[in-house]
C-alpha cells in the first residue's frame, strides 16, 4: 500500500511546479495600499489591472463611511448562525427584495460566497436523474458543482450554438429515458476571454427543446445592460433565464452573491442549498455594505459610463497596436500572446520592473500549452493617463517579442526547471 502523499511528493502538479520560481512574485503576489488604480507591488508604484473593481466602489467614500458605520454597529458576528436558525434580519430580506427587482426578478436569495453558492445550487437544482449541458469553457466553481452531479453530463463547445443543440438532442434523448429535466449552463461573461455567452441564441432554442437556463453573470453584473442588470439585458433575454446567478466580489467590490429567480424557485433553493442551510449567515456588515453598493448602481449611472470609457480606451489602444484581444464583449481585456511559461514569466517581470504595470498572466493548463494570456481589467478608477502608460509599455514589449528577448531572457528560468 502506497502512502497517501507520495503523489504530492513526487508531483506538485502543472502549477505547482512552478512554486520556487513563481510565488510571490507571479503567482500570490503582494499588492499593497488601498484598493486602486496604483498600487504598491515590492515597493515600487505600479498601474493595478488585475482587480475586479469594475466600479471603483472599493474605497469609495461614501461605501466605506457604511462598512465602518456598520462595522462598528454591529461587530463582525452578528448575526451568529446559520439563516434557517437564527441568522436571519430584516435587512437579508431587503437586500434579497432590492437584488430581485435590480435584475428584474421575482425573488432572490443571498449566498455567503461566489464559489461556494455556484457549486450548492447547481446540486440543488439537479437530481441523478437530470442531465447538465455546459459550456467547455465554464468557470471552476461551475465546473465543480457539476463534478457533484450523480447523472448525466455534457460539454459543449465555447458558445458554439451547433455544439449546444447538438448535446441538447443527446440530453433530451437521456432525460426521456430517466424522467428527468435538463439543466444548461452558461456564463453572463467568460471571465478569462471576455466573451459574452451565447444567450440570446441559447433562449431561441427554448422553442425546441424543454431545458432550464442558468446564467452565471459575475462579471456582467453592474457593467452591462442598460441599468446595469447585466449580460441577460444587455442582450434582451433577462425574463427568458430561468435562475440568475452574481456575485458581490466585483462590481460591488465586497464578499457574498445571490441567486435570483420564480418565487417557487427561490423557495425551494432557501429550503434545499446545502452551502446556506448549513453556513452561518452572511454577516451584517456586508449586508449592509451591499445595500449601499446596490443604491449605487441604481443612482449613479456615471459609474459605468466612466468604465466604458477606460474600456473602449484601452481595448482600442491594443488593438491599434496589433495586439489580439480575441473576441471581447465586456471589460475583461486578453491579450493573447504565444510564448512558454519561461517566456511569460520573463515578460511579465519586464512590465512590473520596467514599465510599471501590473496585469494578470494566465497560462497552461487554463488555456492551452504555447499560448500566454495577459488579462486587464479595466475600472472606473483608473484614468487615461493610466491607459496611454499601458499602451506605450505594451509597445515597448511587442518589440521584444519580435526580437525574441524574452526567449533569451526565459533560457535561465527554463534551465532551472529542467524544462
Amino acid at each position: 500500500m502506497k502512502d497517501l502523499f507520495n503523489k504530492i511528493y513526487k508531483d506538485k502538479g502543472p502549477l505547482g511546479k512552478w512554486a520556487d520560481q513563481a510565488e510571490g512574485y507571479f503567482v500570490f503576489p503582494k499588492l499593497e495600499g488601498e484598493i486602486s488604480n496604483r498600487m504598491k507591488f515590492q515597493g515600487k508604484e505600479v498601474i493595478t489591472w488585475s482587480v475586479n473593481d469594475y466600479l471603483g466602489l472599493a474605497n469609495h467614500l461614501e461605501v466605506r463611511k457604511v462598512d465602518a458605520e456598520a462595522g462598528a454597529k454591529y461587530g463582525s458576528a452578528y448575526p451568529m448562525g446559520a439563516r434557517m436558525m437564527s441568522g436571519h434580519t430584516h435587512l437579508h430580506e431587503q437586500l434579497e427584495n432590492e437584488l430581485a427587482e435590480f435584475v428584474d426578478k421575482e425573488a432572490a436569495y443571498l449566498l455567503n460566497f461566489g464559489y461556494q453558492g455556484m457549486v450548492s445550487t447547481i446540486d440543488a437544482l439537479v437530481g441523478k436523474n437530470d442531465v447538465i449541458v455546459y459550456d467547455v469553457d465554464a468557470h471552476a466553481c461551475i465546473i465543480d458543482g457539476v463534478r457533484l452531479h450523480m447523472g448525466k453530463r455534457f460539454t459543449y463547445k465555447h458558445n458554439d450554438v451547433e455544439s449546444i443543440e447538438k448535446n441538447l438532442k443527446r440530453a433530451e434523448k437521456i432525460a426521456e429515458q430517466t424522467g428527468g429535466g435538463i439543466l444548461l449552463i452558461s456564463e453572463g461573461v467568460f471571465g478569462m476571454r471576455g466573451e459574452q455567452g451565447r444567450l440570446k441564441e441559447i433562449v431561441a432554442l427554448k422553442k425546441k427543446y424543454n431545458f432550464r437556463l442558468f446564467v452565471d453573470d459575475a462579471h456582467g453584473f453592474g457593467t452591462l445592460g442598460k441599468t446595469g442588470a447585466g449580460a441577460g439585458e444587455e442582450q434582451g433575454v433577462q425574463d427568458d433565464i430561468d435562475v440568475y446567478f452574481a456575485t458581490f466580489a466585483k462590481s460591488m467590490a465586497s464578499t457574498g452573491a445571490f441567486i435570483a429567480a420564480d418565487q417557487e424557485v427561490i423557495d425551494y433553493l432557501k429550503y434545499n442549498l446545502r452551502s446556506q442551510m448549513f453556513a452561518k449567515s452572511l454577516q451584517m456588515q456586508l449586508v449592509e455594505g451591499a445595500l449601499k453598493r446596490l443604491d449605487m448602481l441604481r443612482t449613479m449611472p456615471e459609474l459605468k459610463e466612466k468604465l466604458w470609457v477606460n474600456v473602449n480606451a484601452l481595448q482600442n489602444g491594443l488593438k491599434d497596436r496589433g495586439f489580439d484581444i480575441g473576441t471581447t464583449q465586456s471589460c475583461v481585456t486578453p491579450v493573447y500572446l504565444k510564448g512558454s511559461i519561461p517566456e511569460a514569466m520573463a515578460l511579465v517581470k519586464d512590465l512590473r520592473e520596467n514599465h510599471g504595470v501590473f496585469c494578470s498572466i494566465v497560462v497552461y493548463p487554463v488555456i492551452p500549452k504555447g499560448l500566454i494570456l495577459l488579462r486587464l481589467i479595466p475600472t472606473a478608477s483608473h484614468t487615461l493617463k493610466d491607459v496611454e502608460e499601458t499602451l506605450d509599455a505594451f509597445g515597448a514589449i511587442r518589440e521584444r517579442l519580435e526580437n525574441g528577448t524574452y526567449k533569451r531572457m526565459s533560457a535561465a528560468v527554463a534551465a532551472s526547471m529542467g524544462e
